[in-house]
């Protein structure tokens, strides 16, 4: 099963503001034994959150969608996820249950009384509890005002302080997915009097023999240390039991070659 990131908003892309979903979403999956397999970002246009959300539910992929489920006129995910998927917007029962429940405490801080439902604020809060239709919750701990799922696809406020524990209760509940013990997942060394082509048939040799491991091959021309040089390594994947087998192979094959292996690196 692959995973998945949609980020959506303009200012990503304009650069105002550094995506924090992304290095977020890896650091959660790594502690699971996971990996990110793509990512995406898409700007607030409800056709492109659209077209973007059908290609994401056609893959099969387990998805997180961050951004744009609010309710102010740059909001346009829930309307997306609604045509990209073909189902009408609905008020969602729980969702806006949990909107005046928040409603209620937040008075009660204040000494007010409760708006009603017909208060154009109310009115726009509990917008924000209107899903498409099929939809199932992602409780947000932060201030009451959920997420939601539809299948693999799961939809996140943009604000960092509330989509990152949310992702990790998708995670967690959804999917069974819970954090593990670090167990080794890549090793590698600093190669030198190699280039990258004259290893190319070596990296496919243990690719071939030790699969699902993966090659990699970082080369740097100005490392600080070692000046001109390839990080080559190999990473386990979701699957380590071969990973000490393909290493001792990748060095071995590097010895053979006669390329200078200046140190090891174990992450």
């Amino acid at each position: 099963m692959r995973i998945g990131l949609i980020v959506f908003g303009d200012e990503l892309l304009s650069g105002k503001r550094q995506d924090a979903h992304g290095p977020k979403l890896i650091e959660l999956l790594a502690e699971r034994g996971l990996e990110l397999d793509w990512a995406r970002y898409v700007r607030d246009d409800r056709s492109q959150q659209a077209a973007a959300l059908r290609a994401a539910a056609a893959s099969g992929d387990v998805v997180f969608c961050c951004g744009g489920i609010g309710a102010t006129p740059d909001d346009h995910t829930r309307q997306a996820a609604a045509l990209a998927l073909g189902r009408p917007l609905r008020p969602h029962f729980e969702a806006q249950a949990l909107i005046r429940q928040r409603a209620a405490e937040m008075a009660q801080e204040r000494g007010e009384s409760v708006v009603a439902d017909d208060h154009p604020d109310m009115q726009r809060r509990l917008e924000m509890g209107v899903f498409p239709e099929g939809a199932t919750v992602i409780p947000n701990p932060y201030n009451r005002v959920a997420g939601f799922s539809m299948g693999r696809l799961h939809f996140v406020p943009g604000f960092p302080v509330m989509a990152h524990p949310m992702m990790a209760w998708v995670l967690d509940t959804v999917y069974g997915w819970r954090p593990k013990p670090v167990s080794l997942r890549e090793r590698s060394c600093i190669v030198q009097d190699a280039m990258e082509a004259q290893l190319t048939p070596l990296m496919e040799a243990v690719e071939a023999a030790f699969a699902p491991v993966k090659v990699f091959s970082l080369p740097s021309v100005d490392h600080p240390e070692w000046g001109r040089c390839i990080e080559l390594g190999v990473k386990a994947g979701r699957d380590g039991q071969q990973l000490d087998a393909a290493y001792t192979a990748l060095r071995q094959g590097l010895i053979q070659f006669g390329a200078t292996i200046c140190t090891d690196l174990v992450r």
